[in-house]
């Protein structure tokens, strides 16, 4: 600890000024568990002790003020660091320019991190920033001179009153890896960058003259493995990680303040929309679960929309949806009065650990007991749908079969037709008795798959403002004191017709951003797949703290990792895929942001409409290492302009508001866009905050709705309503791929965006994923195709705009190319076995200086890998997963894309693929059986012959040396290792192919056999016996 300068403080110390000033005084102050400062009076900390007398409370007194104050060595009091004593007596009287001399050095010196935690505005030294970076460590026992304050207020225009009001403090921070790992990772690179090249250089000097051919196709391979290793490794150089602050937050928007005096949410609202389209792949169970973890997540109700897009209008869906409310009535209380975990009801009930854990109140056991009876019954409400709806049609569907008859009876003077009128299109009715506008069970015209008109139905209204707190119940549970409201939930089924491209899921997620937008409005816009459900309440608030901390305007999205359940333990298919969610993207999040992968994705509404970020800066050099502001953004002045704390207007600064053409002809939606841009600032709570709202602004309640503003939003989902806009192709979800996800995520990127990474500590969401190895081959197939199609079109990343930094460029660059290695990993896994068969290499000997450079290069692979799997915590079983179906896809699924993709481009043959199924296992007593059901598909082909040739071709190489009159063991040695190396990359294909118990398909054996019979003819006749060979000489 330091002492102060002048650490003994008396009354003489003013030079003769102690008759006509009292003593220096000082405040003690504390901070309370809310953040705010409270003084301490000197009569309530000091006791006088023993003698009472005058004199002996006069002693005392100067006891008391000739003290001494321990101040923490921080950044702005080091030691020798203050200044000279004032002449009034403070001996700290130097404070505040002892602190402006200290961050005045910082300032200097640039290689002082410290320097960080100085307000940029003032220049001062920001003591709430640093108490949250030393989590409250640094402030006990400080002290405030009142009378030094006078003349820092005048130098930095802070005052205590800032700090005693409300300080400011951060939400969120990045955590830096730590240098002992990222350091020696970074260097192995370079070392291995440099390896790579003397190596490379080392083949082209050294071919095999005896084996040119296969020499110069190894060369060529090896040459793209590099570039592709490049590509994939440049962009992890920088990973970090985040830490959001949940309480700073709450006491930031929920705390009641002279803004906010009843402690209202100031929070932003948020949409979260589902995507459904087949209740047949996409069982309706399995969608209500999902609906029901988010109706009762942790997040102010009234701020909390629910949006379904039913893509198929399906029946079945609308009716679950419709339980699913019900249900929720009693579920999402249930919820917050016992405070459960995860709230997705199928999930909890299913926990190996014991429910009663954690839980206080004594009703706990009982509540259970009759929600998991509610949801049973619930469960079986779902599942009988499909038998109830056809009942209900088969009865309607007769009475008006009779109502035909009786209609034809009095036509035909009492008498029936022969024949008699047939109902030839069965209708599909509703509860209500009505026909159901949506896609028909036996399908006509204007009700089938891609031709029904739109839907959309206000399941549950727009909740109170006020908490409606539940009452006691005999008939369900006691929710005394707790908020019984539901957020609003709206199904939504966008009209469809013949002639209307309707670009599958983009096209939905457009019509529920437009509907969204008439309705509620949300700033922010939280989007899942129907099975992926929230398993952290606190999820949503977590990501809102990136969005509302300082700098939080410029964050197009937040993107959480995908985790998954059901998957078998040893993930045979690489189905958790950590290696690219807690590796690359953590890597990613250094730079300019994750990319979107399509679900548990967090939007900021304005982002997705095309503007450009406020601030927006570009990147100049060969490796964009000069930034400078860009010119384009729509925030103007910003600063010391009034107007950066007011909503946008469509004036010359902003024209895009003014173009309707853009946005389509809706008035409604038009005059929305500002309005969710000024919502979604962060507060103006502190001086360097720009682009911020005032606080409290967020605090009234949401207008209730009303049948225009219904009619309006149904209008916006009509099929017609995206003509001649620029929906789809700058707004919104972009069209004309398979993979919309990152096409729209690197769009953002492009304009200038920036994305973060949200990894909290409980997952955030869970679903689920393909285990059969057909239905995984299928999903990388449709990624990848994506990814052809992403090269071969403007949202090639080599065409990106400036204000995308370099090494992003290289990710989204990556993302684009890796099919195309699949061509040059086929050729690579046949070359052993052609060394096999031909008893060559690609070399000419297997000398030390090969070896050597093969060693170097491998090592330092696998320290680099062993780096990875520390700052990115994964395991090292996971890594080797990763790298096999790496093989196995990229022989199959990534071969077949990049041939797809060049259809596409030269044929223009569009392509299309089924959605995966999301059905669970209804094998209870093994929920893996679908891991060992083989569904034969093309994709099997290639694998299965490279892992065909290899073995063959090992035989054949072990029975030349073999029988060969001298063995040349070392010739076998390099084919063998690497035939090896490839069938051990192949093993989970091979369990793949054998299903359950080692049960072969026949086609397998069939495929083997042909295989087999080529081979051995094709070897004849390049290598026909010596006896023929004689035979034809005589």
């Amino acid at each position: 600890m330091a002492t102060s300068a002048n650490p003994k403080k008396t009354a003489s110390d003013g030079g003769g000024s102690a008759t006509n000033r009292p003593p220096q005084g000082v405040k003690f102050a504390r901070r309370t568990s809310s953040g705010r400062v409270v003084s301490l009076p000197r009569d309530e900390d000091i006791e006088v002790p023993g003698d009472s007398s005058s004199a002996a409370a006069a002693a005392a007194q100067n006891d008391y003020m000739n003290y001494t104050v321990m101040m923490p060595p921080t950044p702005d009091n080091q030691p020798g660091g203050g200044g000279g004593e004032k002449p009034e007596g403070g001996g700290g009287g130097g404070k505040g320019e002892r602190r402006m001399s200290v961050m005045s050095r910082n300032n200097n010196n640039n290689n002082n991190n410290k320097s960080m935690l100085v307000r940029s505005q003032t220049g001062d030294f920001d003591h709430n920033r640093w108490l949250f970076e030393t989590k409250g460590k640094y402030g006990i026992g400080n002290a405030y001179w009142e009378d030094d304050g006078d003349a820092y207020d005048h130098d930095t225009g802070m005052s205590i009153s800032d700090f005693m009001d409300k300080p400011w403090k951060p939400i969120t921070r990045k955590v830096q890896i730590s240098g002992g790992i990222i350091s020696p990772y970074r260097l192995l690179i370079v070392i291995r960058l440099i390896g790579l090249f003397l190596f490379m250089v080392w083949r082209f000097k050294n071919p095999n003259e005896d084996a040119i051919w296969l020499w110069a196709i190894s060369i060529v391979c090896e040459v793209w493995f590099a570039f592709s290793w490049l590509l994939d490794i440049l962009p992890k150089v920088n990973p970090i990680d985040r830490a959001a602050d949940l309480a700073a937050l709450a006491d930031k928007f929920e705390t009641p303040s002279p803004s906010n005096p009843e402690g209202r949410s100031d929070l932003p609202g948020v949409d979260v929309f589902i995507s459904t389209a087949d209740p047949d792949k996409e069982p309706p169970l399995v969608t209500a679960n999902t609906i029901l973890s988010i109706m009762a997540c942790e997040y102010p109700v009234e701020k909390l929309s629910i949006y379904i897009s039913d893509d198929g209008g399906a029946i079945l869906t609308f009716e679950a949806m419709a339980e699913a409310v019900e249900f929720a009535k009693v579920w999402v209380p249930f919820c917050r009065k016992h405070n459960i975990e995860p709230r997705n009801p199928d999930s909890y009930f299913n926990l190996k650990r014991d429910p009663t854990k954690d839980k206080k109140r004594l009703d706990f056991v009982k509540d259970r007991r009759w929600i998991k009876r509610e949801y049973d019954e619930f469960k079986v409400r779902i599942n009988g749908l499909p038998e109830v709806i056809k009942k209900r049609c088969d009865t309607h569907n007769k009475k008006e079969e009779m109502k035909e008859k009786m209609l034809a009876k009095e036509k035909n003077g009492g008498v029936i037709p022969p024949g008699g009128p047939n109902l030839t299109n069965p209708a599909t009715w509703m509860a209500d008795a009505t026909h159901w506008p949506g896609t028909w069970f036996d399908p006509i015209t204007d009700h089938k798959k891609g031709d029904h008109a739109g839907i959309l139905q206000i399941m549950s209204k727009v909740p109170e403002h006020d908490p409606v707190m539940g009452q006691p119940d005999e008939k369900t549970l006691d929710f005394t004191g707790i908020d019984t409201r539901l957020p609003m939930f709206v199904y939504v089924s966008r009209e469809k017709r013949p002639g209307y491209d309707h670009n599958k899921k983009a096209g939905a997620m457009n019509a529920l951003v437009r509907a969204s937008a008439i309705l509620s409005n949300g700033p922010f816009i939280l989007n899942l797949d129907c099975d992926h459900y929230i398993y952290n309440s606190l999820a949503i608030r977590e990501g809102m703290c990136y969005m509302m901390d300082r700098g939080g305007d410029r964050i197009c999205y937040i993107q959480f990792p995908q985790r998954f359940e059901g998957i078998d333990p040893s993930d045979r298919y690489a189905n958790h895929n950590t290696v690219f969610f807690d590796g690359n993207m953590r890597a990613l999040d250094g730079l300019q942001g994750p990319v979107y992968v399509g679900t548990g994705c967090m939007f900021r509404r304005y982002a997705l409409y095309g503007f450009n970020p406020p601030r927006p800066r570009e990147y100049w050099g060969i490796f964009g290492q000069y930034k400078v502001g860009a010119h384009g953004s729509h925030h103007h002045g910003i600063g010391d302009d009034e107007d950066a704390q007011q909503p946008l207007t469509a004036d010359h600064n902003n024209p895009d508001l003014a173009l309707p053409k853009r946005f389509g002809n809706s008035t409604m939606f038009t005059e929305s866009i500002a309005v969710a841009e000024f919502q979604g600032r962060p507060l103006a709570d502190h001086i360097s905050v720009k682009n911020g709202r005032a606080p409290g602004a967020l605090l009234g309640p949401r207008p209730p709705l009303d049948a225009p503003t219904v009619a309006e939003a149904i209008a916006v989902v009509s099929c017609w309503y995206e003509d001649k806009t620029e929906w789809g192709e700058r707004i919104g979800w972009i069209y004309g791929s398979v993979t919309e996800d990152v096409v729209t995520g690197y769009r953002m990127h492009n304009r200038g965006w920036r994305s973060v990474y949200c990894i909290t500590k409980r997952d955030a969401f869970r679903g689920t994923a393909p285990i059969n190895l057909t239905d995984r081959l299928h999903q990388v197939l449709r990624w990848a195709t994506g990814s052809v199609e992403i090269f071969f079109s403007r949202n090639n990343p080599a065409l990106a705009s400036r204000r995308l930094k370099f090494l992003q460029r290289i990710a989204y660059f990556n993302v684009a190319v890796y099919p195309f290695t699949s061509i040059f990993l086929v050729v690579y896994c046949f070359i052993p076995a052609m060394c096999n068969f031909t008893g060559m290499f690609i070399v000419q000997t297997l000398n030390a200086e090969f070896l050597l450079y093969l060693v170097a290069i491998t090592v330092t692979l696998m320290l680099i890998s062993l780096l990875e799997v520390k700052w990115a915590r994964i395991g090292l079983e996971e890594l080797w997963r990763n790298e096999q179906f790496w093989l196995i896809g990229g022989t199959s699924a990534h071969l077949v894309a990049v041939m797809q993709g060049l259809l596409k481009v030269i044929a223009g043959i569009e392509i299309s693929f089924t959605l995966t199924s999301k059905s669970v296992s209804e094998d209870e007593e093994d929920i893996y059986a679908e891991m060992y059901l083989v569904k034969w598909t093309s994709l099997f082909i290639m694998p299965l012959t490279i892992l065909v040739v290899n073995i063959i071709a090992l035989v054949i190489g072990c029975s030349r040396q073999i029988y060969s009159v001298i063995p040349q063991w070392n010739k076998l040695f390099g084919g063998a290792f690497f035939s090896f190396w490839v069938l051990a990359h192949l093993y989970p294909f091979a369990k793949g192919l054998m299903g359950r118990k080692g049960k072969v398909p026949t086609i397998v054996y069939v495929w083997t056999g042909l295989l087999s019979i080529t081979l051995s003819l094709l070897w004849i006749s390049i290598n026909p016996p010596r006896n023929a060979q004689a035979s034809e000489g005589d």
